[in-house]
Parts: C-alpha cells; structure tokens; sequence
C-alpha cells in the first residue's frame, strides 16, 4: 500500500484507517485511536456520476488503491490550493496513446509547472500535429509481418514507420539545424525549440504538449536526453561539423534552481525510472551537494506505478525510503503511491482537478531560469562550506588558493 498520511478529508496526524502517526518506541495508540477513522458503509453509485464525485464520495469511502486513488486526487487538489510548484515526470508510453491532450489541459489551467520525460514521450507527441499515422491495433499480431509492412508497435497502438517516424525525423534534424547549438544549452531550451516550431507549422499545435508548453512558457526536460529518438537524430548535425552542445549539466542546475526558487515543491510521478531520479535529486543536490540550507526535501509527492518495493526499488525507492535521502518532507504526510497502471490513475485524477480546483495564472518558469540559475549560483559562490570545502575552485584567475 501506500507510504503515508493523505486525504483529503483526514485529521492532521493520521493515517489510513485513523491510525495515530507516532514515532518507533512511542506507546501504540489506544483502540479508540485505531477505531478513530471513517466508517466503511456500503458505496452509493448514484447522485456520483461525475468523476470528481465518484473521488470524493466512491472511492474515497472504500479501501485498497481505490482509495489511494482517492487520496492523490485529493492531495494533487491541495499542491495546486497551497499554491505548490508542481512537477510532472513522465515514464512509460503516455504520449502514444493520446495522453498529450491532459498535458495540454493541466498546463493551460496552470496546475503542472514543469515536466521532466523520457525523450521519447517528447518524440511520440511530435506525431499527431501534423497528422502523421499513430493508431489503435492490436498485441495479438504477427511482429514480423508488422516490419515487413512498415508498421511498429508499442504494445497495441500501430506507428507507421516512413509516414511517421521518418517524417518525425526530418523535422528534428530540420529544427537542429537552424538553431545556435555552438553555446551549452539545457535539453529545456531544445524542446522550446521544437515547441515554437510545432506552434508555427503544424496543421494541429493544440495536440502537442511540446508546442503548449513552449506557448505556455513551460520548461521540459529529458533527463537521458541521448536515450530516444531525438537524442538520436541529433548525431546528424553533430557529424556534419556543428557540434551539438547539449548539455546534461545545464539540466542538472536549471531543475536545481527552479525547486530552490519554490515556496513549496510538489510532483506527480508517471511511472518511475530515470524521470522520477532526476526530479527526486533535486533536493539532495541543493542540501547535500551545494550545502544549501533553503530546502528540506519536496512537500508533496504522488506516485502512479505498477512496481513493487520488494523487488529492490521501486523505480528510485518509495516515498518512505526517499526520506532518508532528504528527498521528500516527511516519510509520512503528503505521500502517496497509487499501484496501478497510469493510464487508469492519471486522467482521473486530471479530471478531478480540472474540476474542483480555480485556475493558476501560468508561472512562465522558462522565462525565469536564467534569473533563478544566476540566484542559485551566487548563493552556491558565498558558501562559507563550499569555500572550506574546495578552495581551489574559489581563487580567481591568476591568483594561488595556498
């Protein structure tokens, strides 16, 4: 089950079930504190046929991951209401099977202020703006027919290869191309890059969560950005002599900055693996890297997943575990893990939000990283620990630091 306190109804303090959060060697709560929680009465279907009511009064009434179902719409509510700044990490092939649009609609109502993907969820959303072919087949079929047809396959949704990846291609290398790639620049600046391209010449911009993002001034990263289809189209200009300064670190210190920057920092995790890491580091990096004392782990976190703990990980570790890296708040409140597959959890919990919550005028955090960059590093430049540390990095040019 989940890893700590969160719905949206629940006393400060508690847990599931009304169970009292207290700490290892501290007297077990009384049998009225366990018996504290809300009464489990037989579920009401009618007069909840909207989605957000079927949260609030369905699942949220029941057990299992229904009500941690329940739980991380109710707690998503709340990071936009506290007036969170919120991430997005994306694994899995969310944007093949259309998930672009609820991107797309959490950005314009301003409820996602950055995301951090694969590049190939990035790669895959380039598709349908220009109407080329991703449809809907089958995981009963003959692979090697597939090939021999020109088709390729994520699992039962049907690419075509020349009308749609190699078409898909051209456009990258195309935008690569006429950009300045002489100067280091993050894997954010490439997708608004592309962003700004889908917005100018496709026939649909609206499909693209790229293009809305770079209409909407919000910053994507890819945190393995050689690991996909763009990474790999890259390798063209590169070869033909304008070396392409894509550079990883950029990545490391932008989403650095943008979590130091907060007032409060909270994320929806698709899936787990490199995207989660690169976002959960965040905090580690300030704290234990930089010795930076602004912030002391992330104030929410929501996990949709499929994977176990008992395996080894978790895709980068439950939210419990990640305290003790600094990573996250608490091991208890404000955490949730769904277990269940996100293509059920996410446009439900999107729904809901889309709902219940007003509005948030969009933050345009692209607009902002070089300001918050600049703060993150003269802030790093009069550490007296980092100084103490390595002077050798502290002396000007010309000077000795013996």
């Amino acid at each position: 089950m989940s890893q700590g306190h969160h719905g949206g109804g629940d006393c400060p303090g508690k847990r599931h079930g009304g169970q009292q959060a207290h700490d290892a060697g501290a007297a077990a709560p009384s049998h009225e504190t366990y018996m504290a929680g809300r009464s489990i009465d037989p579920l009401k279907l009618s007069g909840n046929e909207a989605v957000a009511d079927m949260i609030d009064h369905v699942y949220a009434g029941s057990g299992f991951n229904g009500r941690r179902l329940a739980e991380a719409a109710q707690l998503y509510r709340r990071m936009i209401d506290d007036g969170a700044t919120i991430a997005i990490t994306v694994s899995g092939a969310m944007t093949p099977i259309g998930f672009s649009g609820i991107f797309n609609a959490l950005m314009e109502r301003g409820f996602v202020d950055f995301f951090i993907s694969t590049g190939a969820n990035l790669y895959h959303d380039l598709h349908r703006p220009f109407d080329m072919p991703v449809v809907q087949g089958s995981a009963e079929v003959d692979d090697n027919d597939l090939n021999a047809k020109d088709v390729v396959r994520i699992y039962d949704v049907f690419i075509a290869g020349e009308a749609t990846l190699l078409a898909t291609d051209q456009i990258i290398v195309d935008v690569a191309s006429r950009m300045d790639l002489s100067q280091p620049f993050s894997t954010a600046r490439l997708h608004h890059a592309l962003g700004t391209e889908v917005l100018q010449r496709a026939p649909h911009p609206e499909w693209s969560m790229v293009a809305t993002a770079a209409k909407l001034d919000v910053p994507l990263y890819t945190s393995s950005p050689g690991d996909s289809s763009i990474g790999m189209n890259l390798i063209v200009p590169q070869l033909f002599g304008r070396p392409v300064n894509l550079s990883p670190m950029l990545d490391v210190i932008e989403t650095a900055a943008l979590v130091r920057d907060a007032d409060a920092n909270g994320v929806i995790e698709i899936g787990g693996g490199s995207p989660k890491n690169f976002y959960m580091q965040t905090q580690p990096t300030l704290h234990q890297i930089l010795y930076d004392t602004t912030k002391g782990g992330h104030d929410y976190f929501i996990q949709l997943t499929v994977d176990a703990p008992h395996w080894g990980g978790l895709s980068g570790a439950t939210a419990a575990e990640s305290k003790s890296w600094g990573k996250v708040k608490d091991a208890r409140k404000n955490n949730v893990v769904v277990y269940s597959c996100a293509s059920i959890t996410l446009p439900l919990i999107a729904q809901y939000v889309l709902a219940r919550c007003k509005p948030r005028k969009p933050r345009r955090l692209y607009t902002r990283l070089d300001e918050m960059v600049d703060v993150l590093k003269n802030n790093a430049r009069e550490n007296a620990t980092l100084k103490g540390l390595y002077p050798q990095l502290f002396v000007r040019k010309g000077e000795s630091h013996r």
